[in-house]
């Protein structure tokens, strides 16, 4: 039997494998770079082995590193993890020559299934539904739309979608370029590239005596640069006979290739109902949890028990129940091309874990943490499980309302929408999801609930700054003056859409605080309409309790309350419907604080992996050319030019590493120079 078992991975995914350790009483054994060496698995792991550098290159995708780790600590098994070295074959061999059991497939199988290529030719021989392959040299505009894909891996790298003749040779150096990058193998294949159609997969468990599990579908279409944000078991909407036969497509691939362990099988279903073969993932998904929940199974002491050579329960699997449903919470901006952000995590809690039956979250990270710029930008996952998907659905879409995320911005609002958007809600799920649906989904926030966030924002800080509390604990403004002091004004730009707000308040003479300067009563304050003027209207703001860090406001008839939590310059506003983030600004703006019309700028931190073919001082580029590529979180994100012009500063270069907001280069209207 297992006794110690190292995690070649990092993050919610170590954290979420030593926690069925735990509960097996196997030890555990975490290897960490030094970009995390206070991190939560290696907080969380019995013991734990550094990978000297920062760079996945050096550390999580050094096979010879980790097995020496394994050795070193005292481990006698390997858990691979997603991502990362789980599905290289050369890893299992060495883990294995190395006398360690692997927790996964054989090596034989990961070979098979490594290359979607050959995977492809394999399951075609063992009769599972393809999509016909396209040869880029020979295609034509009745091949299109195609997708082109890296042949050696996955989430998203190497993926590109081709429209126009005319782009396919750009796209394909493209994707070969980031496969190289991403996975150190170039090939990049062509198919046909369905539109609307729904990713749905299914999950396998394998023993090494013959038996092979089909533990249902998940439906993960909902995506973005094609990876997964929300995905949920089982897949709505599908008939019995179609989801039949997508268990039976599974049960045969994992057979073709003699599987053993946890592994997916996913399908792209076309809006005819037709499933077609992608590939077959040998590890585990991040995903599993919905799985989990349905089943209630878990997965991981699944594999480790099949590692250890039991066969799986002879009676079957158990009965699924009920509907889970996952959302990934990622530190990105989806309003501003997705980019993902780094920084101080100030505060992660989810009440909804304490509080609520069937809400669950895996993360690798907890209030304290940095989210740093070398790994993936996901911060957690949040999974909600009920009798019914509409029940789930709403049980998740509050769960992640009530999450108190302080720190960077990250997808939380975008996810709430999606889960309440009516196209999700009744189950109309497909890959276009986003393409269609952005726009309303990244809106900005209700004015008036934003300018009554930052009302709150304002009030608090005045209680800070206040002399005297009551006995309650409610603050007392400006008592001791004489006369009433004159407004204050306070400013704050809401983050991260950039709108400004105004805030005036004064205290009175009786302990009050009166928002916008016009008269109190009983030393609590009438306020003005949210958008200015006086009055005591439908519109008006009413300080009904003011607190450092809790503010009661009543507006229109209704009362609502307001945690207030400042750091670093920023002021989070949690409400029991939505959360905002201000930054404080000066009374007034600096007018040096500019930047050069035409600066292109580092969105985040990141490497320059390359540039646009012959760009130099003084060529001429077109707006919206893309004209630098930045590698930040595993995600190639491309500069483009903001203007038709003349390029007259270049500061970038292939391997440089750059900060957020460092100065990539200039581009300059020949309309806007100025003569000698």
């Amino acid at each position: 039997m297992i006794k110690s078992l190292l995690v070649a991975n990092r993050g919610e995914i170590a954290c979420r494998i030593f926690r069925t350790c735990r509960a097996l009483g196997i030890a555990t054994v975490a290897v960490y770079s030094d970009a995390d060496a206070g991190a939560l698995h290696v907080r969380e792991a019995d013991t734990a082995v550094r990978l000297p550098g920062a760079a996945p290159a050096d550390t999580y995708l050094r096979g010879d590193l980790v097995v020496t780790a394994a050795l070193a600590a005292g481990a006698d098994a390997v858990h691979p993890g997603y991502g990362f070295l789980s599905e290289n074959a050369g890893f299992a061999a060495a883990v294995r020559d190395a006398g360690l059991r692997w927790i996964g497939p054989p090596v034989k199988a990961i070979e098979l299934m490594a290359s979607k290529t050959r995977a492809k030719e394999l399951m075609a021989a063992a009769g599972v539904p393809l999509l016909a392959p396209v040869d880029p040299a020979a295609a034509t505009a009745e091949d299109l739309p195609l997708l082109l894909k890296a042949a050696a891996g996955g989430g998203g790298r190497g993926m590109r979608i081709v429209r126009e003749l005319d782009d396919l040779a750009g796209e394909l150096t493209a994707a070969r370029a980031e496969a190289l990058s991403a996975f150190g193998d170039g090939e990049v294949f062509a198919e046909p590239y369905v539109e609307r159609g729904r990713h749905v997969e299914v999950q396998v468990m394998a023993d090494g005596h013959g038996g092979v599990w089909a533990l249902g579908t998940r439906d993960c279409s909902l995506q973005r640069r094609h990876q997964k944000v929300i995905e949920e078991a089982p897949a709505p909407g599908l008939p019995d006979a179609l989801r039949e036969r997508l268990h039976e497509a599974a049960v045969a691939a994992a057979r073709a290739v003699g599987y053993q362990g946890a592994g997916t099988v996913e399908f792209l279903v076309a809006p005819g109902g037709r499933p077609y073969f992608l590939e077959m993932n040998t590890r585990l998904q991040v995903e599993h949890p919905v799985t989990e929940e349905v089943f209630g199974l878990d997965l991981v002491a699944l594999q480790l028990r099949i590692a250890e050579g039991e066969p799986l329960p002879a009676a079957g699997p158990p009965s699924p129940a009920g509907h889970a449903v996952e959302a990934r919470l990622y530190a990105e901006d989806p309003a501003r091309d997705w980019q993902p952000q780094t920084g101080a995590l100030l505060s992660l809690d989810v009440p909804g874990v304490r509080d609520v039956p069937g809400v669950r979250l895996d993360t690798g990270y907890t209030g304290g943490d940095t989210i740093g710029v070398h790994y993936d930008p996901m911060i957690a996952k949040v999974i909600a499980r009920a009798p019914t998907r509409s029940e789930a659905v709403r049980l998740l879409a509050r769960a992640l309302e009530r999450a108190r995320v302080h720190g960077p911005v990250t997808n939380r609002d975008l996810l709430v929408r999606s889960l309440r958007h009516p196209d999700f809600v009744a189950g109309r799920l497909d890959t276009g999801f986003y393409d269609r649906h952005l726009p309303e989904l990244t809106r900005a926030p209700d004015a008036t609930a934003t300018r009554l966030a930052a009302t709150a924002a304002a009030v608090a800080e005045a209680a800070r700054n206040a002399t005297s509390t009551t006995r309650g604990g409610f603050t007392r403004f400006g008592a001791w003056r004489n006369l009433p002091s004159q407004p204050q004004l306070r400013r704050y730009r809401s983050e991260p859409d950039g709108g400004e707000h105004e805030i005036a308040y004064r205290p009175t003479r009786d302990g009050g605080l009166i928002v916008g300067g016009v008269g109190g009563v009983g030393g609590v304050g009438v306020g003005v309409g949210v958008g200015g003027g006086s009055g005591t209207g439908a519109d008006d703001v009413r300080v009904v309790s003011a607190g450092r860090a809790r503010v009661t406001l009543e507006h229109g008839g209704v009362t609502r309350h307001f945690d207030v939590f400042p750091a670093d310059g920023k002021v989070y506003v949690d409400t029991a419907s939505g959360a905002y983030t201000f930054t404080a600004l000066p009374r007034f703006t600096d007018p040096a604080d500019r930047t050069e019309p035409g600066s292109l700028l580092a969105p985040m931190p990141g490497t320059v992996v390359r540039l646009a073919d012959g760009l130099a001082e003084g060529a001429a580029v077109e707006a919206g050319q893309p004209l630098i590529w930045l590698e930040a979180m595993k995600m190639e994100h491309r500069i483009l030019a903001p203007a038709s012009g003349t390029l007259t500063a270049l500061h970038a270069a292939p391997g440089l590493q750059v900060e957020v907001g460092a100065l990539l280069a200039v581009v300059t209207d020949p309309a806007e120079e100025q003569p000698a």
